[in-house]
């Protein structure tokens, strides 16, 4: 069973930056895949980022292209998203989930792990 701890939510003004954490634990996969989502009340959760195992590979919602950074510390078992140029409708409960196996496309049903979730809201 896989652990996922996330920090680092908040509330930032619009423009602002926050960088979100999770670190993974427990009987994790040799290369597995990680990936940040996000939802906003009364909306469907949103794919908002991935990384593969070595991370050479990442995937992005347009929504946050440019904005946002994806990476991985594999020593530390741990995701970061670094979220620049915040916007108000950037506003959600941002969660991180994993995936066994090294991918880096995929949908929310293919991931095998999530945390509980941080809240980030952003001010106009």
């Amino acid at each position: 069973q896989v652990q996922l701890v996330e920090s680092g939510g908040g509330l930032v003004q619009a423009g602002g930056s926050l960088r979100l954490s999770c670190a993974a634990s427990g009987r994790t996969f040799s290369r597995f895949t990680m990936g940040w989502f996000r939802q906003a009340p009364g909306k469907e959760r949103e794919y908002v980022a991935a990384i593969n195992w070595s991370g050479g590979n990442t995937y992005y919602a347009d929504s946050v292209k440019g904005r946002f950074t994806i990476s991985r510390d594999n020593a530390k078992n741990t995701v970061y998203l670094q979220m620049n140029s915040l916007k108000p409708e950037d506003t959600a409960v941002y969660f991180c989930a994993y995936r066994a196996g090294d991918y880096t496309l995929g949908y929310a049903y293919d991931y095998d792990a999530w945390g509980q979730g941080t809240q980030v809201t952003v001010s106009s």
